[in-house]
């Protein structure tokens, strides 16, 4: 006893319990699939985070969930599979390694492609190795055996298969659009790829002159450094104001190009002047005015977003400083009209923060139309792809329903570089190997991050080879879990691509989940300072701590808030189980397996055992029965409030205060059934708090006196009917209900539970209340008890009505009549509500007609409960009035 004491301190200790377990399990293999045929597999593949640094606290709520699903679908039997990794994460991880470059002073071009992706290769391996083992601090179960990484040999093969195969489609194409271009990575960028940010900014008002006379036109214009691109002026064809100056030029000032007036319906009268500079290569409204009109395009701006030669003296200038010397030249030609503040929307990079520029580029694109089609339709088949909340479908049908052809090229060196060849004479070749033969040289572009990712549940599993034993038994994936931040980067790209390389949808499920904001409501971002850690909470907390939070913080789809409140809640539930524990342990450390099924046997044959101990293990059922459902619904915060309600306040406030009445008394043969009942109880909330809190509840798994192996394979709770006992569970539910009204009552009057008072019970259950009465002693202290049928009420006494009794404290004395019919009066108003609400709820037809007859019932029974307190509480104040 001594020893298992020092094992169970009182206080929890995350550091302690938490050290060195996850690397037993690592040892143990428990996390590999169980290979038994028969059982139903489920599987699903890690988000995979980019190897550009720590895990933050948003994906900590992915693994946190995805762990939780695959440990209760371990317990319950399924053949589970995990499957980690991680993503290369081109534009950011490049970025990264070049700044770690300066700070030596080296830029990647020093080095050259090769030397440069060893240095990357260095990075991915230092980082891969921290993230690994935060996910261990985590405690997720992966399959390490099975851990994938973008850039895998067999990654790269799917990768190269599907863009030769979109290709030879026509699907993928290269050719000069307008992209947005990011000058700081000096890559392209995709539409999803670019946020956009409300700043403040400015129009500037500048005239155009007419070639030939002395009138002027005005235009307006956010970026003025852009009329070097301009390639033509439009108005529209039916604004009287401008018909004369239709088909002829005007002159660009400072360069001086002449440039032609034509008619356009983009050009809007109602909008400013009704005139509009076109610089096609700058901006994707006007490179589609250019395509009508067959315009020539100019780019003025280089890749690190500094004006080219087509820029005149400003060559050279970066883009804003440009701005600011062209205006000021605007200004002393006498060609500023106006500068008027704005405050608009600028496309930013999601990457480097830099603001995106529009720029004509020759880029590698994805045709999405038949894409889209596809993944659109297969949402009306049985093979869809579940969303939950099912709100977040609608948000997946509309992207892919306005969806624009997918830019994949990115002008990086870290990456799957794009399998096309050119030779001198001109020709291109695509292919899953090199052509063969001298002369050719391979595109030096990459290929967009997203891309390989969007093959991540298929080609994990050994696609292309369709015979892969893990891809024939393990694929579709069954759930997903991920924040709806990148429905549109990742889910969506992952659908189209499954189901034209597969034929099937990469998972059955989708959970969304919503951003992790501060106390305040603020999005977490270094800009704010308002980052969390989630290892410097684990630290502190411990990882049971901060995956309860995450798993009971919101509702699937909804934000949360971070807080060391809630923080220090968990700790808190943690460490109440813990001394529960303890004293279970302390009073149960020899009871064998074969007395505790006994001991549950007579419980539920009725030949042993009392109330509590059938109250207990029918709350048990129904909190199994109840958490079980939820978690399946994927509703982890309603599964943890009723584990949390079961554990705090039925088991360890209730029932293990209860016992003390069997525990501190004579009778051993009725300590060892409850000793059996306290063990049976505290191993079921183990295994149902597991998957949630996985490390704690194997520390005390390990210390039950009939277990052996480890929790994770445990098997999980069921639903066991023979321990449902409505009877007891009603009766416990009226006795807990009486001792709290008389400990109210006694709060009322200022009469400590030390000062035993006379005590009258009413009620047609007498006799179990009467069975009960050592409980009713031992809780509220009478110095007389009467319970009865019928019985006379004294007229100056407190008051209450419960479930099934009326309860009288005669105070004479400490109780004030007025108040005391006051009080009464705020009772009964209470239970008029009550009554209010139901009776509504009730006479809705479509509530009655659609919902389940139990549900209907439940709810008539609580009318009927309800009227008989209204009814006993409004006789009470009329007995009171007369007296």
């Amino acid at each position: 006893m001594e020893e298992l004491m020092n094992e169970l301190t009182p206080k929890f200790n995350p550091t302690e319990v938490e050290a060195g377990r996850y690397e037993k399990w690592l040892e143990a293999d428990v996390f590999k699939p169980s290979g038994n045929p028969d059982a139903e597999p489920y599987s699903i593949v890690i988000p995979p985070p980019n190897v550009t640094g720590k895990l933050h606290l948003g994906h900590a709520w992915d693994t946190t969930l995805q762990d939780i699903i695959i440990r209760q679908k371990r317990m319950q039997g399924f053949d589970t599979l995990w499957l980690p990794g991680m993503d290369h994460a081109g534009i950011a991880t490049q970025a990264k390694v070049a700044a770690r470059l300066a700070e030596d002073g080296i830029l990647p071009q020093d080095l050259g492609r090769e030397k440069f992706l060893d240095k990357v290769w260095e990075w991915k391996d230092e980082y891969a190795a921290t993230i690994k083992e935060q996910w261990g601090k985590m405690g997720i179960s992966v399959d390490y055996s099975r851990e994938r990484f973008t850039l895998d040999e067999g990654l790269s093969q799917a990768v190269r298969k599907v863009f030769v195969q979109l290709y030879n489609k026509g699907w993928i194409y290269r050719g000069e659009k307008l992209i947005n271009w990011d000058p700081k990575a000096m890559t392209a960028l995709s539409d999803i790829e670019v946020i956009h940010k409300e700043i403040d900014g400015a129009f500037y008002h500048i005239t155009y002159q007419i070639e030939g006379s002395d009138e002027f036109v005005e235009i307006a214009t956010t970026r003025p450094e852009t009329f070097l691109g301009d390639t033509a002026v439009i108005v529209n064809e039916k604004d009287e104001r401008y018909k004369h100056l239709v088909g002829k030029n005007v002159i660009l000032p400072i360069i001086n190009r002449v440039i032609p007036i034509l008619t356009d319906d983009h050009a809007d009268m109602e909008k400013g002047t009704g005139v509009v500079k076109i610089t096609p290569a700058h901006d994707p409204n006007d490179f589609e005015v250019a395509m009508r009109h067959d315009l020539p395009m100019i780019n003025m701006m280089n890749n690190d977003g500094t004006i080219n030669e087509n820029g005149g003296k400003y060559e050279g200038l970066d883009r804003f400083e440009a701005r600011k010397q062209i205006v000021a030249d605007l200004k002393e030609l006498g060609q500023l009209v106006d500068i008027k503040p704005v405050r608009h929307e600028v496309g930013h990079s999601e990457r480097t923060g830099v603001v995106v520029e529009p720029r004509l580029s020759t880029q590698w694109f994805v045709k999405m139309d038949e894409l889209a089609k596809n993944a659109i339709a297969n949402q009306t088949t049985e093979d869809a792809v579940e969303f939950y909340p099912p709100r977040f479908n609608d948000t997946f049908m509309q992207w892919m329903e306005n969806v624009h052809d997918w830019v994949i090229s990115r002008q990086l060196w870290w990456g799957h570089q794009i399998p096309a060849w050119y030779n001198e004479a001109g020709e291109m070749y695509v292919g899953e190997e090199a052509p063969e033969g001298e002369g050719w040289t391979q595109d030096a572009d990459v290929l967009d991050t997203w891309f390989s990712s969007a093959l991540w549940p298929f080609s994990t599993m050994g696609w292309p080879d369709e015979n892969s034993a893990d891809f024939k038994r393990y694929f579709p994936t069954s759930t997903l879990v991920t924040g709806y931040d990148i429905i549109f980067f990742w889910v969506s790209r992952m659908i189209f691509q499954s189901l034209e390389f597969t034929g099937k949808s990469p998972f059955h499920n989708v959970l969304i989940h919503g951003l992790i904001r501060d106390e305040e409501g603020r999005k977490m971002s270094k800009s704010l300072g308002n980052g969390i850690d989630p290892m410097d909470v684990i630290e502190k907390y411990g990882a049971d701590a901060l995956r309860w939070f995450l798993s009971n913080g919101s509702a699937p789809g909804q934000d949360v808030r971070f807080s060391y409140d809630k923080m220090d809640a968990a700790w808190n539930f943690i460490n109440k189980i813990w001394n529960v524990s303890r004293y279970i342990l302390m009073n149960a450390e020899d009871v064998s397996a074969d007395a505790v099924s006994s001991a549950l046997t007579k419980v539920a044959n009725k030949t042993a055992g009392n109330v509590t101990d059938r109250w207990i293990l029918t709350r048990l059922n129904d909190t199994v029965e109840r958490v079980t459902e939820q978690m399946d619904k994927f509703e982890f915060g309603v599964a943890g409030h009723i584990l949390y309600n079961f554990i705090w306040d039925e088991f360890a406030n209730w029932y293990l205060e209860l016992t003390k009445e069997v525990m501190f008394g004579e009778e051993e043969a009725e300590k060892d059934i409850t000793r059996a009942v306290l063990l049976h109880v505290l191993d079921q909330v183990l295994r149902l708090l597991h998957p949630i809190m996985p490390f704690f509840t194997e520390e005390i798994f390990e210390k039950l006196p009939n277990t052996s192996g480890s929790i994770v394979v445990a098997e999980y709770p069921k639903v066991r009917p023979e321990f449902n006992d409505d009877k007891a569970s009603e009766g416990v539910a009226m006795l807990i209900e009486l001792i709290t009204a008389v400990r109210n009552i006694r709060a009322e009057v200022n009469t400590p539970l030390s000062k035993a008072v006379p005590m009258l019970i009413k009620s047609e259950h007498a006799d179990f209340l009467n069975a009960v009465s050592p409980y009713i002693s031992r809780f509220t202290n009478p110095s007389e008890l009467t319970i009865a049928k019928d019985l006379a009420v004294p007229e100056q006494a407190m008051s209450a009505v419960i479930t099934g009794a009326e309860l009288y404290l005669p105070l004479a004395g400490l109780i004030n009549i007025e108040e005391e019919i006051a009080r009464l009066e705020k009772e009964l108003a209470k239970w008029q509500k009550e009554l209010d609400l139901v009776n509504k709820k009730l006479g809705n037809e479509r509530f009655v007609a659609n919902a389940k007859a139990e549900v209907v019932q439940k709810e008539k029974d609580k009318l009927a409960d309800y009227q008989e307190k209204f009814d006993t509480v409004k006789a009470r104040i009329a007995e009171l009035k007369e007296n």
